[in-house]
């Protein structure tokens, strides 16, 4: 059987987080997840969608002549053809990124792919679900992400970042809940204590609000 995917949305923008950021990119966004975050900004991504085979996926990110992909959700792993589709647009290529959460097991993902792995922090009421076994699969071209919503969030995610030594494996990222926490908060911690890690808010918000396909 033809290998295929449920499909929430295939759309070209700029890239507002992460390594990448900036970057003009092509975003598959995969149906389902089996998380509720409290902050969740892609509720529209748990339900519906459209299945697409593997190959009529690849025409539609081609038809955006972009070199930079990113596959995302909802939570993408939750779909066991998302790996397969991860090998494919790294043979076809592409510069490919994948955004999960540190949920499920990551190791099944194309090594050649640029994951960004988001441990939830308490706030999200998800952090329960964290599966520590993937820090040990992370490589350098990776990431992990920290959505921080209050001081509490914050020292967590300082402790985690201590106890698994999170920067010597790969980059870290801090991120501000967008109407929780004022980033000039967030920036002064970071400042404070010194931390190796790296700020980000999410530009494409910035941009263009909480419009989909953004």
């Amino acid at each position: 059987m033809m290998s295929r995917l449920r499909i929430t949305e295939i759309f070209y923008s700029l890239q507002g987080e992460a390594r990448s950021v900036g970057w003009p990119t092509v975003f598959i966004r995969l149906t389902g997840c089996p998380l509720r975050c409290s902050y969740c900004d892609t509720t529209y991504a748990f339900q519906g969608g459209e299945w697409l085979s593997l190959d009529e996926i690849l025409r539609q990110v081609a038809s955006y002549d972009c070199r930079h992909v990113c596959v995302t959700g909802g939570e993408p792993l939750a779909q066991k053809a998302c790996a397969e589709l991860l090998t494919k647009l790294c043979d076809a290529g592409y510069a490919v990124s994948l955004e999960t959460s540190g949920a499920l097991d990551i190791s099944v993902a194309d090594t050649r792919v640029s994951r960004v792995m988001d441990l939830k922090t308490p706030s999200s009421g998800e952090v329960s679900k964290n599966d520590y076994t993937n820090i040990e699969h992370l490589q350098e071209q990776d990431q992990v992400k920290f959505v921080i919503a209050d001081r509490a969030d914050y020292d967590w995610s300082c402790a985690q970042v201590s106890e698994h030594d999170l920067t010597s494996r790969c980059e870290v990222l801090y991120s501000p809940v967008q109407g929780k926490l004022a980033p000039r908060q967030l920036a002064d911690w970071i400042l404070a204590d010194h931390l190796p890690v790296r700020m980000q808010v999410q530009m494409h918000k910035l941009l263009w609000g909480d419009k989909p396909g953004h």
